[in-house]
């Protein structure tokens, strides 16, 4: 069973044994470890000193950050016409959707596909449209995608029992019992993508403010995952394995901390389809997502005439004042020097716990960090170049995406798989994920923040080695590691009612927030709806609710 189809309606022995035969022969290769926007947040965090501005420049609108919610408001500012604003980069252009690149390699630095949108999601089907990507009926029920660009197969496969299985969701050699339950929770997922609460509304929508508030529905909040599916009567361990990986890999946190309702919203929202794709399909390069961030940078370009819109350095203070925000910035480069932004309207198009340092105060806008703030998933995003190809486990052929069934981590993708060739490159990136999600993020961050290059390795190449041995060493020739100490919300029991989200959902002032944050967890679709919801508001149009 795919995964991506199912949203839609151990280490072998034998690797084990190849290792010892390795060890001596293959020498494991030293990471060059990235730790993006760590710096600059540790200095908000820390209230450093900041030094006399240098000097201020006026506009209406300042966009507080370059990631997908902060790209997308001045996306749709500039396709409306709306031309006096700037977006200040930030510690990172593209956020979580950034990639690298490597003896003309890319590959990506956090996130790397986009499912098909689907009918709620009307302001990332524009996107698609203005981008050339959906090439023919965009809003309809089943558009025409860039077929380059659609995932190519072979898509997923899962190493079980010493070999590699089709689909990520284990099926064969399962006890009777076990199938039928998998078959109930397909076919309970199936009933849930047309769902309706007593409200009118879809219970599970992608953005998530246009799901259903029925609290006959909203209840599940209250249960982790793993609590519900116990009540439900599934105690299949592969459906239960299958499920927690699916919560760490979407949510950076497993199915018993995991909200229920978030649990049955990663399966249920997702009902995009396409006229030239199989069902579960999604949307691919190999940089992951940052192609998209530049077709929308592309676009905003185009739109005004220039590219001076964007401007280096990182938003470091903001004041409010009678004639509107002031915002600090400062500027990249070795020697600290800040400059001013005097602007009408501001938008922290950056994550909570970045804004909350950036304010004077965010409890005036009715959040209190202390109360209303998520907890932040720490992930991996570790990038092997490799030359060549390491020998495979017999089963399926290696796929766009790789996972190995209890693994430590998350898996790996192949970088070059989108790349259309009759024959395997002879160079590749394998892009391992891994969320720290065996104790709580703050223990994890404070791994992270002490742990050695050679540990993290190590961390990074679990699933890797788990597949081929240490004969994965005598392939990978250099290793880029990502680490996103606060990569992503999760959705923990209770985000649904969270009164601070709420509040900064509705801040219609001279400052406005944009993030992925608002929806409780982190995903492309609902950063950029703050973000094209920020134009809005700046525009004088109410964003639905």
């Amino acid at each position: 069973m795919r995964r991506r189809t199912f949203l839609l309606g151990a280490a072998t022995a034998a690797a084990a044994g190849t290792a010892g035969y390795y060890r001596s022969r293959v020498v494991e290769t030293t990471p060059d470890v990235r730790y993006p926007g760590m710096q600059a947040g540790h200095a908000l965090r820390d209230g450093a000193a900041l030094p006399p501005s240098s000097g201020a420049r006026r506009c209406q609108v300042a966009i507080l950050g370059s990631g997908v919610a902060g790209l997308s408001c001045a996306w749709k500012l500039a396709r409306e016409g709306f031309t006096d604003f700037v977006v200040v980069q930030g510690p990172e252009y593209g956020g979580n959707a950034a990639a690298g690149n490597r003896d003309g390699l890319d590959y990506p630095l956090g996130a790397h596909y986009l499912p098909l949108p689907s009918m709620q999601s009307t302001h990332v089907r524009e996107m698609l449209a203005d981008f050339g990507i959906a090439e023919r009926d965009a809003f309809g029920e089943r558009p025409y995608y860039d077929e380059s660009i659609l995932a190519h197969s072979p898509q997923e496969r899962l190493l079980r029992d010493g070999r590699w299985e089709d689909g990520l969701l284990p099926m064969h050699g399962l006890p009777q019992a076990d199938i039928e339950q998998h078959r109930k929770f397909l076919a309970l997922v199936d009933r849930l993508h047309g769902a309706v609460g007593n409200d009118g509304r879809k219970v599970f929508c992608i953005p998530i403010v246009l799901s259903s508030r029925d609290p006959a529905w909203r209840a599940l909040d209250a249960l982790t995952f793993r609590q519900w599916l116990e009540r439900e009567g599934y105690t299949s361990p592969a459906l239960h394995w299958y499920l927690n990986y699916c919560c760490r890999d979407d949510y950076g946190a497993p199915y018993d901390r995991v909200s229920a309702w978030a649990g049955l919203h990663y399966f249920a929202s997702r009902d995009g389809h396409a006229a030239n794709a199989a069902e579960g399909a999604v949307l691919t390069w190999p940089g992951g997502l940052a192609p998209l961030v530049q077709r929308l940078r592309d676009a905003i370009s185009a739109r005004l005439g220039h590219g001076d819109w964007l401007l280096p350095g990182t938003a470091a203070r903001l004041h409010e004042s009678p004639a509107g925000p002031r915002i600090d910035c400062l500027a990249p480069g070795a020697a600290a020097s800040v400059y001013t932004l005097a602007a009408q309207r501001a938008v922290c198009a950056m994550p909570l716990f970045v804004a909350q340092r950036i304010l004077p105060d965010i409890r005036a806008y009715g959040y209190d960090p202390a109360t209303h703030a998520s907890p932040h998933a720490p992930w991996l995003v570790s990038n092997f170049v490799m030359d060549g190809y390491p020998r495979e486990a017999p089963g399926e052929p290696l796929s766009w995406d790789n996972v190995v069934y209890q693994g430590q981590a998350l898996g790996y993708v192949v970088s070059t798989h989108q790349l259309l060739r009759v024959a395997r490159s002879p160079r590749t990136v394998f892009t391992a994920y891994h969320a720290l999600s065996d104790q709580t993020p703050q223990a994890a961050r404070q791994w992270l923040a002490d742990a050695r290059p050679e540990a993290l390795r190590d961390e990074a190449a679990a699933d890797l080695v788990a597949a081929y041995g240490d004969e994965f060493w005598r392939r990978a020739r250099q290793l880029e590691i990502t680490v996103r100490g606060h990569a992503m919300a999760s959705p923990y029991c209770g985000y649904l009612s969270n009164a601070g989200l709420a509040a900064l959902r509705e801040v219609d002032g001279p400052v406005l927030f944009a993030h992925a944050d608002l929806s409780g967890y982190s995903v492309f679709e609902e950063a950029a709806w703050w973000g094209v919801a920020a134009a809005g508001r700046i525009l004088g149009q109410r964003p639905a609710a």
